[in-house]
């Protein structure tokens, strides 16, 4: 039997409808906002599966082009792999989900999230993380925790839980807190640099309704929830973990108090040879157990390090940034190249201006249709010092180049200020830890050897956690290196500029952050982000004054948009005749805007010129260098601009009679002539007399003014 649930958040009814739908799932729900409405299936394996040391949970965020009334374009009308923003999504969904399941749990999770149906006023991804949540929790699957997701904008000072479209669109701050009743699981932001207080309290704006929303879901659980399972939890065999802690955790704790990092994992495999020499007869089937009591080892050490003795593994200050380099224009043929070293992680960004008709088109659920300005990031295995075949960009590959696009994007300036597509790429060629936030510092650098008036650098940096088993003790430490993400407990990444924030992104391993834990790294972040900032003024700090001499040159004009359609003509054909005499590229705007985009400055004067003859208006008095298209006995046609023919009578062709109109011109001859009528019905007479003799009149002006400034001299 179907049973439904409402509660009102935002002035609008958040609908859960239970035993509708799916009915071989574990726990599917149809959950709506609106007219946005996600249907979500959770299941789970009976069984955990062997032979692996991690917890195998899915997201899956699947877009329905019907959702909005679309066929999918292109050949194939369906659906086909997820888009960019479907995995982001998923990734959002899995991030504050992951870490509330039990630790030790190894059964196969997979939650679906359909988006069926869509109205552009409520968003279907922070639908979809409320319904996985409620999904999960009345499910037989052991989740008990419920996490609430929120989005808050900020229109003229003022904050607003899941903002409409319009107030989207007004909106100085993208801002998703996803939470438990207790405290903050994950936070997503973008915004017009965004000063930390306002942030901050942004974030603990969108806590707050996250709480009343766990609060309704309790309610769900309570109405509509099946008995949760028992579920079979892995543990090291307790026998094999004392024996090798006992044999090798001085090892160990020696190998890990290495600074070097080379240095250290040398000493570690060095650890694991003798650890494995030592128990390979006693216990020849359990190197799973051995792997993990020496994985336990590290994080031991390693968290013990920080949060008791205060120390950190490369002998940094807890607020101390690593040293920084920063370099520009490496590549000789690229349009703009930043290189940004930050300890061991480096990342080089690539430029590449290109017309705007080299937009990205979007074919998804939301309003937009287009991108003008793209980052892409790619961390292929030498980075890391390791061998594996190179694939298409991952889930962490797409995730991190939307964050440092998003951190970026604010700062673009807009097509009438630059009229040009921008793409960034950034290769990560070593990583030690916050490859994203050293991808937009790159990129900064990388824009403005571009050229590219941005409004102001950004630069990011990444916090670190630790924290006692209880969470009653915490510490926060700034620009995390890979063992301290690896070890810790959160990934807190900040991006802006001087004057706010533009992105943020983090997410926890444990159950949530205090709200001190937030403030602090907030705080930190930004002076840590100033100090990185100084160093890439350093190195440059205004966009260069002319762009590289391989970036194309983009010429604008501005034509009556009534003219359109005759620079386009029937099915394009004039418009690719220009392009095709030309070699340009032209892109027209509805507002009459027209942006010609060339190598070839003479190329893209000629496709002006000859644009701007298609739409000039023929005006009398004035004189035009025509072409002769046809001879008949009264006169001679000439076509004076493109499509524009006038007559020139046989009297006005010269001063002399004329008896025969090839005495005086031929089929295809150039001549000046004058515009001396244009009649009611349109027609156009021409004089090539009046011309020559208004010509022969500005020549004796011009001479004797001439004349006039030599005798002067």
């Amino acid at each position: 039997m179907s049973q439904i649930m409402e509660t009102t958040i935002a002035g609008r009814t958040l609908k859960v409808e239970y035993g509708k739908v799916g009915m071989l799932s574990n726990a599917a729900v149809l959950v709506s906002y609106g007219d946005t409405v996600v249907l979500i299936n959770a299941n789970a394996s009976d069984k955990p599966r062997e032979g692996i040391d991690f917890f195998p949970l899915s997201i899956e965020y699947e877009e329905r082009l019907y959702a909005v009334g679309k066929i999918p374009g292109g050949f194939i009308k369906r659906e086909g792999k997820p888009s960019e923003k479907a995995i982001l999504h998923g990734r959002a969904i899995d991030r504050p989900l992951r870490p509330l399941f039990p630790k030790g749990y190894r059964n196969d999770v997979q939650v679906v999230c359909t988006v069926v149906s869509v109205e552009q006023d409520n968003l279907p991804e922070i639908l979809a993380v409320n319904g996985a949540s409620i999904a999960l929790c009345i499910s037989s699957i052991p989740f008990t925790t419920p996490v609430a997701t929120v989005s808050v904008g900020l229109v003229d000072g003022e904050f607003i839980i899941n903002p409409t479209l319009s107030q989207r669109e007004k909106s100085t701050l993208n801002l998703t807190v996803c939470a438990t009743k207790e405290r903050v699981m994950m936070v997503e932001a973008g915004g017009q640099e965004i000063p930390e207080d306002d942030m901050y309290n942004a974030i603990m704006f969108g806590f707050e309704e996250c709480k009343k929303i766990v609060a309704f879901q309790e309610e769900v659980m309570a109405k509509m929830g099946k008995t949760k399972v028992i579920p079979e939890l892995y543990k090291v065999d307790e026998a094999i973990e004392q024996d090798v802690r006992a044999f090798a955790f001085d090892m160990v704790k020696e190998a890990m108090y290495i600074m070097d990092k080379d240095e250290r994992n040398a000493a570690i495999d060095a650890v694991k040879v003798k650890i494995n020499e030592q128990f390979s007869e006693k216990y020849p089937d359990n190197g799973s157990d051995i792997a993990d009591t020496i994985y336990g080892m590290q994080k031991e050490i390693v968290r013990n390090m920080l949060l008791n003795e205060h120390r950190r593994p490369d002998g940094r200050d807890f607020n101390e940034v690593r040293p920084i380099s920063c370099d520009v224009a490496l590549l000789p043929r690229t349009h703009g190249t930043g290189l940004f070293t930050r300890g061991m992680t480096q990342v080089m960004t690539v430029a590449t201006l290109g017309a705007l008709g080299d937009v990205q088109i979007l074919d998804g659920l939301g309003s937009e249709e287009f991108k003008r300005y793209m980052h892409h990031y790619n961390f292929p295995s030498y980075s890391v010092g390791e061998v594996r075949p190179l694939r298409g960009p991952g889930r962490r590959e797409i995730g991190h180049g939307a964050l440092a696009e998003k951190a970026l994007e604010p700062l673009i300036p807009n097509e009438d200020e630059f009229p040009y597509t921008i793409r960034l790429v950034s290769e990560v060629l070593s990583s030690n830890g916050s490859t994203s936030q050293a991808s937009v510092c790159g990129s900064t650098l990388a824009l403005l050897d571009a050229g590219v008036p941005i409004k102001r650098p950004a630069a990011g940096i990444a916090m670190g956690l630790i924290t006692s088993e209880d969470l009653s003790k915490e510490e926060v430490i700034t620009d995390i290196q890979g063992i301290e993400d690896f070890f810790g407990d959160m990934d807190f990444k900040v991006a802006g500029t001087e004057v706010g924030i533009t992105a943020i992104q983090f997410d926890t391993k444990i159950h949530g952050l205090s709200n001190k834990c937030i403030r602090e790294s907030l705080d930190k972040a930004r002076v840590a982000r100033l100090h990185i900032l100084g160093k890439m003024n350093e190195c440059i700090s205004e966009p260069r004054e002319e762009l590289s001499k391989y970036a194309p040159k983009t010429y604008t004009m501005t034509i009556d948009p009534d003219k359109i359609r005759d620079v386009i003509g029937a099915g394009g054909k004039v418009i690719n005749k220009i392009i095709a005499e030309t070699g340009v590229k032209i892109d027209i705007k509805e507002d009459g805007k027209i942006f010609v985009m060339s190598d070839d400055s003479v190329c893209a004067k000629r496709a002006l010129k000859i644009i701007d003859d298609l739409t000039r208006e023929v005006k009398a008095g004035e004189i035009y260098l025509g072409k002769v298209t046809k001879i008949a006995n009264f006169g001679a046609f000439v076509e004076i601009l493109p499509g524009k023919e006038g007559l020139v009578h046989i009297s006005k062709l010269d001063f002399a009679r004329v008896n025969k109109v090839e005495d005086i011109v031929s089929l295809g001859d150039e001549i000046l002539v004058k515009v001396t009528e244009i009649d009611n019905q349109g027609r156009i007479n021409l004089s090539r007399k009046d011309a020559i003799k208004d010509s022969e009149e500005k020549n004796s002006e011009e001479k004797a003014s001439e004349e006039k400034v030599s005798e002067e001299e």
